[in-house]
């Protein structure tokens, strides 16, 4: 069975950074689209960033760019994406959640694969 599982969430104050984690199994996660999004309390899941399956096409959500890095390391047989956070800010605080998806978008509603979500806490 497909399954996504999101690490490295916690607490850090501003300015701080962190790295998450989501390991891939149960397919062939390799050959897909894998994406980072986010979610709020009160507001709806946005967009962070995404990376193709060969890591030559990479997007990221204005609010991140420059400060998010995403990649993926597909050499070992548990395919792996990283998303680094650095410069972290108190409105970066959500739940975050890996996905996959056959094509290369930054829709959310492409993605057909989500892992259950890592939360992320920012304080001022």
């Amino acid at each position: 069975q497909a399954q996504l599982v999101e690490s490295g969430g916690g607490l850090v104050q501003a300015g701080g950074s962190l790295r998450l984690s989501c390991a891939a199994s149960g397919r062939t996660f390799s050959r897909y689209c894998m994406g980072w999004f986010r979610q709020a309390p009160g507001k709806e899941r946005e967009f962070v960033a995404a990376i193709s399956w060969s890591g030559g096409s990479i997007y990221y959500a204005d609010s991140v760019n420059g400060r998010f890095t995403i990649s993926r390391d597909n050499a070992n047989a548990k395919n792996t994406v990283y998303l680094q956070m650095n410069s972290l800010k108190p409105e970066d605080t959500a739940v975050y959640y890996c996905a996959a998806a056959r094509a290369t978008t930054v829709q959310a509603a492409a993605y057909d694969n989500w892992g259950q979500g890592t939360q992320v806490t920012v304080s001022s």
